[in-house]
């Protein structure tokens, strides 16, 4: 037997966990499609699924009101396809739309019923605004263990379908797949991931467990798998340490730390990533830019020995500095030129060509016309 500190620590790193590891893998589709913002909506258009389920049953057994979270949301999620398909609107505008009906309709209901039935406040469903994941049971944890479980082995079931849906949906129509049913499917999953973790994050960041990790794993692979390997790992890793220190720290709620330690994730992968990151970016544009400053300074030697009979002759400083007006930095790039032993300095102030040299700035010059000569045609 656990003591109760260390019992509540293990169901809420557990439930967290979970809830990171469903909502990170079926929140990679929803980034892929760029329907980012529907996790959000379908998040606020849960709340009064929560409080009519309440309503209906009086019980605020965990499947109750996560099945009334569902219904809801999946609800709300029909509303969006149908207004951006029969009418003008656009998926933005439906989308803020349904939200702020759904989500003013939630509130009503629960002042509602915080007020006029002596029960609703005991029953806590104030929880499912923000989330308070320390009042978690083991049956909430094996609730959202089930209906996760069952998320992910639909979306393996139909992984190719789903693959085909966010990246040609037009081929996948064309060989005969039922491609609205697949879409109203997958978005039936992410409905199962949002509201699973309502109690945890609640409504108001719950859209941030379903974008967040999805967005930093994108930063570090172009491979569907891996992104959704790579985003689940994220998601249940961010869960765990959310779920942790909050538990470790008094009064420090468990949803926003969550959110926080994910940010912290989406963050390094912005900076990070080898392919995408903005260090190595920048990085890549300094190389880049130097690789350009010693070519033409190469290129500007080469002109300039062309001139002469001797390739070795040297050239004055003075005339280098004025043909690379605006480049700066002209000594460094004839150090580093020296460095590879393809320039050498030919006097107190002058700069020639080595043998190794020219035969370089002859090939610079030759790869320049080959590409100007496919640019042209």
């Amino acid at each position: 037997m656990f003591d109760l500190p260390n019992y509540t620590l293990q169901v809420v790193a557990a439930g967290c966990s979970v809830l990171g590891m469903v909502s990170g893998a079926l929140g990679t589709y929803a980034v892929l499609r760029k329907q980012s913002l529907l996790g959000d909506a379908i998040s606020h258009a849960a709340l009064p699924g929560v409080a009519i389920g309440f309503l209906l049953t009086r019980s605020r057994a965990p499947l109750v009101l996560v099945l009334g979270a569902g219904i809801a949301g999946w609800i709300a999620t029909l509303a969006v396809m149908s207004i951006t398909r029969f009418t003008r609107v656009k998926s933005d505008s439906a989308l803020a739309l349904v939200l702020s009906v759904f989500f003013g309709f939630g509130l009503m209901l629960l002042t509602y019923m915080q007020k006029q039935l002596p029960d609703a406040r005991q029953a806590g469903l104030d929880r499912v605004l923000f989330g308070q994941a320390a009042a978690m049971l083991e049956s909430d944890v094996a609730t959202m263990a089930v209906l996760g479980g069952v998320a992910l082995l639909l979306m393996l079931v139909f992984w190719k379908e789903f693959k085909l849906l966010s990246f040609d949906p037009d081929f996948g129509a064309s060989i005969g797949l039922p491609m609205r049913l697949l879409d109203v499917l997958l978005t039936t999953l992410l409905v199962v991931a949002i509201v699973i973790g309502l109690q945890t994050v609640g409504v108001v960041l719950m859209s941030a467990m379903l974008v967040a990790p999805a967005a930093a794993a994108r930063q570090w692979t172009d491979h569907l798998g891996r992104m959704v390997l790579l985003a689940a790992g994220i998601g249940a890793a961010s869960g765990f340490a959310g779920g942790v220190i909050s538990s470790s720290i008094a009064h420090v709620p468990t949803g926003p730390v969550i959110v926080l330690c994910v940010s912290v994730v989406v963050v390094a992968s912005l900076l990070l990533a080898p392919n995408r990151g903005l260090l190595w970016s920048w990085l890549r544009h300094l190389g880049n830019r130097r690789r350009l400053h010693l070519e033409a300074v190469l290129g500007d030697l080469r002109l300039l020995a062309a001139q002469h009979d001797d390739h070795a002759h040297g050239h004055p400083l003075a005339v280098l500095r004025a043909m690379s007006v605006g480049r700066g930095g002209l000594e460094r790039t004839l150090a580093e030129l020296r460095e590879r032993g393809l320039v050498r300095q030919a006097g107190p102030d002058a700069w020639a060509l080595t043998p190794e040299g020219w035969q370089e700035a002859e090939a610079q010059e030759r790869r320049r016309n080959e590409s100007h000569g496919q640019h042209t045609h």
